[in-house]
């Protein structure tokens, strides 16, 4: 960790989502091995997207965070998408959930109050640019189904695995965006159509 101090922030992302695709590349579906777990292109493009906004100290306590979980022997991803099948599959979900670290009440908080910001900007965003919300994902829990996870519930299983102080750090940037009047969910989504090949929102089409 102490090198990787060293590291600009775009070096910092590329390893983060090296090791993250190492680790869901282990994940062990219940259906088997999902066609998104070969898909290193989407997953490179979907994950570095959100880590560019992010800020340093952020990025360097999410990869303490996953080092430290690497040396118990835990899988955050795995974790992560465990949490998800809390309202995607109620009954699978109730046969291991003793097996996942507890969470505060206290954090159950302050997960959720970012989730209902998070949310908001999703749903102002896709009432800006309407012809790119065929390619995001539903945005509420209430959608979710077995086959599809929203963005609401992929947001609360991925910061339900954060440590209390990468939540800290993260829950700070959220609200500096929100006194700064910006949109994460758009800040994301640039960087996610520049990948892409695109300039901006308007060149998207949906076919």
């Amino acid at each position: 960790m102490e090198s990787m101090r060293e590291w600009s922030n775009k070096q910092l992302v590329e390893y983060i989502v090296m090791v993250e695709f190492e680790s869901f590349d282990r994940v062990k579906g219940i259906g088997g091995r999902a066609s998104c777990q070969d898909d290193w292109k989407t997953f490179y493009i979907m994950r570095a997207s959100q880590y560019l906004t992010w800020t340093r100290d952020m990025l360097i306590s999410y990869l303490n965070d996953f080092q430290t979980a690497s040396e118990k022997g835990w899988n955050m991803i795995t974790e992560k998408y465990a949490r998800m099948m809390e309202t995607t599959d109620k009954e699978r979900f109730n046969e291991f959930k003793d097996s996942l670290p507890p969470i505060s009440e206290k954090k159950k908080a302050i997960i959720e109050e970012v989730v209902k910001i998070q949310v908001a900007w999703m749903e102002e965003f896709t009432k800006e640019y309407p012809q790119v919300s065929p390619y995001t994902r539903y945005i509420h829990t209430t959608e979710d189904t077995i086959e599809h996870t929203s963005y609401e519930t992929y947001l609360r299983g991925e910061l339900s695995t954060y440590s209390d102080h990468t939540l800290y750090l993260y829950a700070r940037f959220i609200v500096e965006l929100m006194k700064e009047k910006k949109n994460l969910a758009k800040m994301t989504m640039e960087h996610t159509i520049h990948m892409y090949g695109y300039q901006s929102f308007d060149e998207i089409t949906w076919r």
